[in-house]
């Protein structure tokens, strides 16, 4: 029944993140910026930020219909960024990387980068669907920080794996898209950890 339906079941949890649908996208947009394949680029952030808002709004349906609790630990554990979250948001990011140069099974690391994407996202909906406003707002700090934070190490692991377009012109133009990916996606971190930061010190 929907009311005896459990969230906190870590099998139930654990077992829909092996669907992994956003991995594709967000290693998608890394890729795209390393290359400076606009094109890529363009997919990658429609098909990004389509997946996201359909993640959210079916979470949100949900959080409308069925009684939410926000004191369990699987769902309390994604109201607040912490740095161990930006830590296991960056590895995911290094290992969705590797899974595509490296040939790692993406089944395998798509559960890694669903650690971190799909756990907060979903909270964030079904909180804001049960009108726990306060709540859903530092689920998605923590989906926006992870966001970035997975596509900060996708781009680095691409450089750091020598990965470049073919020609010279082409390669410098990567070369300064990364720069200012790499940038972009540093400040923006920078400015959620600070956020993170002044939250936690609003608590207190």
């Amino acid at each position: 029944t929907l009311s005896s339906f459990d969230y906190d079941d870590l099998h139930v949890v654990i077992g829909a993140m092996v669907i992994a649908p956003l991995i594709g996208p967000n290693i998608a947009l890394a890729l795209s910026t390393t290359l400076a394949d606009g094109a890529l680029l363009r997919r990658s952030l429609t098909v990004n930020l389509l997946g996201l808002l359909l993640g959210f709004l079916l979470a949100f349906g949900i959080g409308i219909v069925l009684p939410v609790d926000p004191s369990i630990p699987v769902i309390a554990g994604r109201t607040g960024v912490g740095l161990r979250d930006v830590a296991l948001a960056l590895a995911a990011g290094v290992a969705g990387t590797l899974s595509v140069t490296r040939g790692v099974s993406t089944a395998l690391i798509g559960v890694m980068v669903a650690v971190a994407l799909l756990p907060p996202l979903v909270a964030m909906g079904m909180l804001a669907g049960a009108g726990y406003w306060a709540a859903a707002q530092g689920a998605g700090l923590l989906t926006l920080t992870n966001v970035v934070a997975i596509n900060l190490a996708g781009v680095s692991t691409f450089l750091a794996q020598g990965v470049r377009p073919m020609s010279w012109y082409e390669a410098e133009q990567a070369k300064t898209a990364t720069r200012w990916a790499i940038s972009i996606w540093l400040i923006a971190l920078g400015l959620l950890v600070a956020a993170m930061l002044l939250a936690d010190t609003a608590t207190i």
